[in-house]
This record gives C-alpha cells, structure tokens and sequence, in this order.
C-alpha cells in the first residue's frame, strides 16, 4: 500500500508537561480533537535527528483507549519517518515487557500508554510515557523538549487511511512517502518470559508449586486487578510453573479494569488479602495496571511491606540464579522508602544508594554498571535485568528465595528482623486534594525546617520523645552525569534513625496528592504492632505539619 503523508494544521494545548510517568489526564481530555496527536507528534519530534529510520515500541495496560490510540501512533509514525513499529497483541504491553523488548530489539525507545494505578474506565485517566533506548523513563532533557515543543507546535503529520489489524500476530508493510514502513505485531508475553528464564531458576519453582519432590506443594493467589499482568500471570505460574488455573484471579485485561482500582496495596486489593486470609494460600501477590508494581502476602495474609521486601531480596540475592552469575554491584532505594535496605548494605559491604522518586534515577546507575537491585516503597521493585520496576519479577524472586530456604514468608521476614532490627513503616496518602492549601503546607514546612533552632528540638507523643537531628528539602546529585534533582521532599530526620517525609506527588491526573511517610526503627521490639510502633511519629507529623487543617481531611485516603 502506497500514501502520502497529509499535514494537518493545529494549536498548542496547555498542559501537555509529562511527570516522571509521562503525561496523565483524564480520558476525556485526550479524546478532544487533535489533543493526542499533538502530544504524539510532540513525543516524535523530541527525537530529533534520531527519528527517521528508527523502530520503536508501542503498548499498554489494555485500559479504555488503548487501541484508538495505538492506530494514531500507527498512523503518525510512518508519517514521521519511524521505519518499524513493534506492538503487543491487541496493543497489550505491559511496562517491563516494553522495556525488555526495547532492550532486546535494540529500538529507538517505546511508547507506553498507561496511567498505571490510576483508575481506567470512559470516565477515569489515560496516559502516554515515553521510554529511552535504555528501555527506561524519558529523562527531564526529553521530557522537557517534549513539554517545549507541545506549546509551539503548529502541525502535525499523519497517514489517515492506514490501519492494522493489532488482534493477530503479523506483518504489515506500507510505502509511505516512498520509504519502507513495517508494523509488527507480536505476541505480548514471549520475549519477557524468555527473559524470566534466564533469572530464575524455573523447575526450583515449579516443585516448589506442584510438590514434585513429594513435599506439599505450595499454594499460591495471584491477582492482577483486571490489568495487563494477568497474561504474563497465566503463562509464568499456571503454564510453566504448574499451579492451578484458579490460582491467577482478574487475570482479563479490561477497560475499566473491571471496576477495580488497580493499584497492588491493602486498600485496594483488599480481596486478595482476604482470599488468602480464608483460603490458606502459603503466598499471595497483586500487581497494578501496567504490570511494575507488586503487593507480597503470605499465609494467613501476613503483609510484607515492601521496604522490607526490598531489604528481604536484597539479603538473598544468592538465591537467583541471575545474581549468582553476575554478581551485586550496587542497591539502591527511592528517598521515601524505609532504610531496611541500607543496614543489609552496610552488612554486605555494597553501595547503597538513595535517589529521588522516579526509576530513571535507577536507569542511570544501572547503564554505569553501578547499580542491582533498586525498588521504591510505592511497591516497585525491580533489578537491572530491564530499566523498570516489574511486578511478576517481584513475585518470581519471593519464590524463588522461598523454594531455596524452605521458610514461609512470615518466617523470612521476621529471621531478617531478628538479624537487622525492624524499620516500621507507613505511609498516608491524601488524594484529590486541593492544589493551593497542600502547596501552602509544604511552604511553610520548607519555613519550619529552616529556623535556626529546629535541629536539636524534642517532640513528645505518647509518652515518647524523639530529637531532631537534620530536615532539608532532599537534593540528589547524580553520581553518573553531575544532574542535580532539588525539592523531591522534606525529611525529618530524628537521631534513633527515625524519619518523617514530606511530598506532593505528581502521579495523579488531577488535583494534588499528599504523601506522609513515617518510620521507625526498632532492634529489640521487632513483634511490636506496626500502628502502635509509628503512632507517636504519626501525631507528631500530623501536628507539625497541620495536614489535617489544610487539606481539611480527618483521614487518608489510602494507608500503607
């Protein structure tokens, strides 16, 4: 088939600005005339000189839009000089398996469209989000020129009479402007899954799941919130692993995922905690809409929080076959993130290292051959096997340090406590917040931390005292490019080692949210309810940080 590009005039939208996610609004902002197009053709031209010729992928989380969407970037690619076009089958991708296969293909970047754990639905968000060559997050340079050119732009370039067939594997070749264009559609699971075989070591897991070794076989519950993980769920722990199909729940890509919100924590995957709770599973995980994120449970739905499930992988990394044959070179946490990690470091004698929200941060120290294993408190873990955290990777490295110490997860957790003392950790979440009153709080944090007298200041609650040590607004030099990240948050930082953090969050496609971290560390009380632990810093950053009057909220939306 021959065409002929057509340029179709236009004007800015504002807003267009990508987070450290990519651009995320609601779905009837993208659904306006030429709003997605402009934003495509933004994304494109931020390439520059590196865009004709190139190939690229293209996917996501199977949410309401996905695959108008996914024919605007098949027409407007061609259009703009993109040689190959690699897509998912029925345009499902999810985040790590993009970022696999931008690895693997040795692409210019992919295009992902997701809003992650943001509700889906004709009435809930949509997203777009660009990934580099390293098959991790665009960096600010891009995302930057994507924002600058998005409030300039005048036309954009289009092929309106193609399309494909994005329901079957195969090949579709088209002349465009007289040069070659190929969109290939493949199936969405076979590449990460070939990678998952080279970590892990798949028949351990599998006796470990069917007891093939005559041991009881261990009982498992997946639940993939109606999001993209629930293919990639089905292939890995019922087709290669061996557990019953009935073991993967939600495992059905829907638009609306279903009416479920597809974020993987206690609040809203409350069904699984309570299937595993009755059930009797020895294991229980759930995964968020795009597939990166992960929520550990074990029997009697023992909740893992996941700092402490990253210092748990990080102290049995000698249990993957991955890390066996290339070695740990590095740990690392998003500046939130409880400090469990940071004692397995120092007991290990590895760099640990602590960066602002946002993986890309993890990318950089990764492609320096400086980093392993990174994850973030939001339930993102992942290691340098892609440049994303990976849900099912999560899950996967549980099993696999399980099935190597024959202990459940309960019984691993608290061994870890025993040896390196417990951060207790929680952290509130205030969604849909007014903007103006959350940005008036955080200012007049930034004024608090900065009076002379507050370093060396006690607060009491709860007939408990802590001293403040240090508070700043974190800023992170990047020890690979000399880039400076400044206000990813204030920190509180006590002289036990406790920590109250402050952030606004830009993750949402509305409103402001606020996010309260708080932890504790314990050597001796380690059984210690984990409320009863934290309630004294809770109150002591509630109080200091009037949230409650400015947001005039009595309660979080979500409490991890």
């Amino acid at each position: 088939m021959r065409v002929t590009s057509t340029v179709v005039p236009t004007t800015p939208f504002p807003g267009q600005k990508p987070g450290t996610s990519g651009l995320r609004k609601k779905v009837t902002e993208f659904q306006q005339p030429h709003y997605t197009e402009n934003f495509v053709q933004s994304t494109l031209s931020a390439l520059g000189d590196k865009l004709p010729g190139c190939a690229l992928v293209v996917g996501g989380d199977g949410r309401f839009l996905i695959k108008e969407v996914v024919q605007t970037i098949v027409r407007m690619a061609g259009a703009n000089g993109v040689k190959r076009l690699i897509i998912g089958q029925h345009g499902i991708l999810s985040t790590p398996a993009v970022s696999c296969m931008i690895r693997k293909y040795q692409t210019m970047g992919g295009i992902i469209l997701t809003a992650s754990h943001n509700p889906g639905g004709p009435d809930g968000d949509f997203g777009i989000k660009f990934n580099c060559a390293n098959g991790g997050p665009a960096p600010e340079a891009i995302t930057n020129a994507i924002y600058e050119i998005s409030t300039k732009l005048t036309s954009y370039r289009i092929n309106p009479e193609i399309s494909c067939d994005i329901e079957k594997p195969g090949s579709t070749s088209f002349s465009v402007d007289g040069s070659l264009y190929t969109v290939d559609v493949v199936d969405s699971v076979d590449d990460w899954l070939a990678l998952m075989k080279q970590i892990f070591d798949f028949p351990a897991m599998r006796t470990l799941l069917t007891g093939s070794d005559g041991n009881l076989p261990l009982h498992i519950r997946l639940d993939c919130l109606n999001g993209v993980s629930g293919p990639y769920a089905r292939r890995v722990f019922c087709d290669e692993l061996g557990a019953a199909q009935e073991a993967v729940v939600h495992a059905e890509p829907l638009p609306d995922f279903g009416g479920l919100h597809p974020d993987p924590n206690l609040t809203y995957a409350a069904a699984l905690v309570e299937a595993v709770k009755q059930g009797g599973q020895g294991f229980g995980a759930a995964c968020d809409g795009d597939g990166d994120r992960n929520m550990i449970i074990g029997e009697g739905a023992f909740f893992v929080n996941p700092s402490d499930s990253l210092a748990v992988l990080a102290n049995n990394l000698d249990c993957i076959p991955y890390f066996r044959r290339l070695g740990v070179r590095g740990l690392a946490r998003s500046m939130p993130t409880g400090c469990a990690l940071d004692r397995v470091a120092a007991a290990k004698n590895l760099a640990c290292y602590e960066v602002p929200t946002g993986w890309k941060y993890f990318g950089n120290l990764m492609d320096a051959g400086q980093l392993s294993l990174c994850g973030e408190e939001s339930f993102g873990t992942g290691s340098d096997h892609i440049r994303e955290k990976d849900g099912i990777w999560a899950a996967l490295a549980w099993l696999s340090i399980i099935a190597k110490r024959q202990q459940s997860v309960q019984q691993i957790l608290e061994a870890h406590w025993e040896e390196y003392g417990r951060n207790f950790f929680t952290r509130y979440d205030y969604e849909h917040c007014e903007s103006a009153p959350c940005e008036k709080m955080y200012a007049e944090l930034q004024q608090t931390i900065e009076t002379p007298d507050f370093a060396g200041k006690v607060f009491t609650s709860g007939g408990k005292s802590y001293t403040m040590a240090k508070a700043d607004n974190f800023c992170y030099t990047d020890p690979v490019d000399g880039s400076v990240a400044k206000n990813q948050g204030v920190r509180l930082m006590f002289e036990d080692g406790s920590r109250i953090v402050f952030r606004l969050s830009g993750t949402g496609s509305s409103g402001a949210t606020v996010r309260m971290y708080v932890e504790s560390y314990e050597k001796e009380d380690i059984r210690l309810d984990a409320q009863v632990a934290l309630a004294p810093l809770v109150d002591i950053a509630l109080t200091l940080s009037q949230l409650r009057e400015h947001t005039g909220r009595t309660e979080p939306t979500v409490i991890t």
